[in-house]
């Protein structure tokens, strides 16, 4: 185009989705109250109500969870953020991490851990299979593992793994449990504090029935004190959990532009 000739403006029409039920394992429909919530203002990530919110969502999520102790946080990604964040803040470089290999999520985990330098040990079963109460507690005790990965229920097969087992017999040989709650949270009860699970993460665009984008996590008090303990940082700055929890719950000290977005989960509460 010379300099003497007009440019042309494309005009682009106004976003019409169309309108679909869906019926997948995610994203699932969006509920009213969350639609609502994402037509109000949007404030900064340091204003004294997206604190507020923020600090009214981490205590609902205590409840989704089923835990009192511990803490809850929000990261800014989706589920995989969260199984990253789990990854590189408890499994450290040279580090066993049993995996119970039974779908296509326990596969990524197991990628993950790998490019984090674990050294990762697999129990691995057919797809949509899930262990027993003594194949668990004999895979860890013949392991011993630092750290001990399970998905509670495996979206690519629906196949809903107990963890009472796994985590009694991880905590019994000091290890840390990490369960993939991506699925479950909001769709069956995850029990943090009965089943023992020490670091959970989820999304929200299945069971909380909000749009994709943000990863809820809950950490039991074990996992917290393994986070103070850490004389390391671990490889991930975005996704470094003591900085994180450090913005969310504590200081309050900016760390990155959290998403507005958790006001949607702030929406979903029982009214």
């Amino acid at each position: 185009m010379s300099a003497t000739e007009p440019s042309t403006v494309v005009a682009y029409p106004a976003l019409q989705p169309p309108r679909r039920y869906l019926f997948g394992p995610g994203p699932s429909m969006v509920h009213p109250r969350v639609y609502e919530a994402l037509s109000k203002p949007i404030v900064g990530h340091l204003d004294p109500y997206f604190i507020q919110v923020m600090g009214e969502v981490q205590q609902l999520l205590k409840s989704a969870f089923g835990m009192v102790e511990g803490a809850t946080l929000v990261i800014s990604g989706t589920g995989s953020a969260g199984m990253e964040a789990s990854i590189a803040n408890f499994v450290d470089a040279g580090a066993k991490l049993a995996v119970f290999a039974n779908g296509y999520f326990s596969d990524r985990l197991t990628e993950m851990a790998k490019r984090n330098g674990a050294d990762v040990v697999r129990f691995e079963k057919s797809w949509g299979e899930t262990y027993t109460d003594d194949e668990a507690r004999a895979f860890i005790r013949r392991e011993q593992p630092r750290v001990v990965a399970y998905v509670h229920a495996e979206t690519s097969t629906g196949a809903l793994q107990s963890g009472r087992a796994i985590c009694a017999a991880a905590h019994e040989a000091g290890a840390l449990v990490i369960a993939d709650c991506v699925t479950s949270l909001g769709g069956v009860p995850v029990e943090f504090d009965q089943t023992g699970i020490d670091v959970a993460y989820s999304c929200t665009q299945k069971g909380l029935s909000c749009p994709p984008g943000l990863s809820p996590m809950a950490m039991s008090q074990r996992a917290m004190e393994f986070l103070r303990a850490r004389t390391t940082s671990p490889r991930s700055w975005y996704l470094d959990l003591k900085l994180i929890h450090d913005y969310s719950t504590v200081s309050h000290r900016y760390h990155h532009t959290a998403r507005f977005r958790c006001s949607t989960l702030c929406a979903r509460r029982s009214r």
